[in-house]
C-alpha cells in the first residue's frame, strides 16, 4: 500500500549509506521546492548519537548558507540515520554535492558548535563539536559514494 510519506514508501533494506539522493519534489506556481535525503548512516544498522546528530544540525544549518541562498532547511531524521535538507528553485544535483561537502569541510575547522546555548538551543547541554566533527569527516571520506543509492 503507497502511503503518504515518501520515505515510508523507500525499501530501507535495499539503500547503501551514505548517500544524498531526491527524496521529493513540489511544484507550486512559481516555485520548486525539492527535499534531498541526505543519508550518514546505514538504516537499522547504525545511528548517529544524539549529541552529535544535534551538534551537525546545528553547524550545517548555519554554515551550508554561506555557499548556498536557496537552502530553506537542514533537518535531522528521527531515526537518526540522516538528514532533509530542502530548497528552493534548485535542482543542480551536483551542485548539491558540492555544497554538501564544502560545508562538511568547514565543519571540521569549526571551533564552536554555533548557537549552543540556552538562549538560542532548547537543548543546550546536548552538544559535541568533536562528535559533529567525526561524523563529517567520515561523511566526507566516503565522498565517491554519494550519488549511489541503491547497493
Amino acid at each position: 500500500m503507497k502511503m503518504n510519506v515518501e520515505s515510508f514508501n523507500l525499501d530501507h533494506t535495499l539503500v547503501k549509506a551514505p548517500y544524498v539522493r531526491v527524496a521529493d519534489k513540489k511544484q507550486g506556481k512559481n516555485d520548486t521546492i525539492i527535499k534531498y535525503d541526505v543519508r550518514f548512516k546505514q538504516p537499522n544498522k547504525a545511528h548517529m548519537d544524539m549529541a552529535s546528530l544535534h551538534s551537525l544540525e546545528h553547524l550545517t544549518a548555519e554554515l551550508i548558507r554561506n555557499h548556498a541562498d536557496y537552502i530553506v532547511d537542514w533537518s535531522p531524521m528521527g531515526c537518526q540515520t540522516g538528514f532533509y535538507l530542502t530548497v528552493l528553485n534548485h535542482e543542480n544535483y551536483d551542485e548539491i554535492l558540492n555544497v554538501l561537502e564544502a560545508t562538511m569541510k568547514d565543519i571540521l575547522t569549526a571551533t564552536e558548535v554555533p548557537a549552543s546555548n540556552e538562549i538560542q538551543c532548547g537543548w543546550a547541554a546536548n552538544h559535541t563539536l568533536s562528535g559533529a566533527q567525526a561524523l563529517a569527516q567520515e561523511f566526507l571520506d566516503q565522498r565517491a559514494q554519494w550519488s549511489t543509492v541503491f547497493a
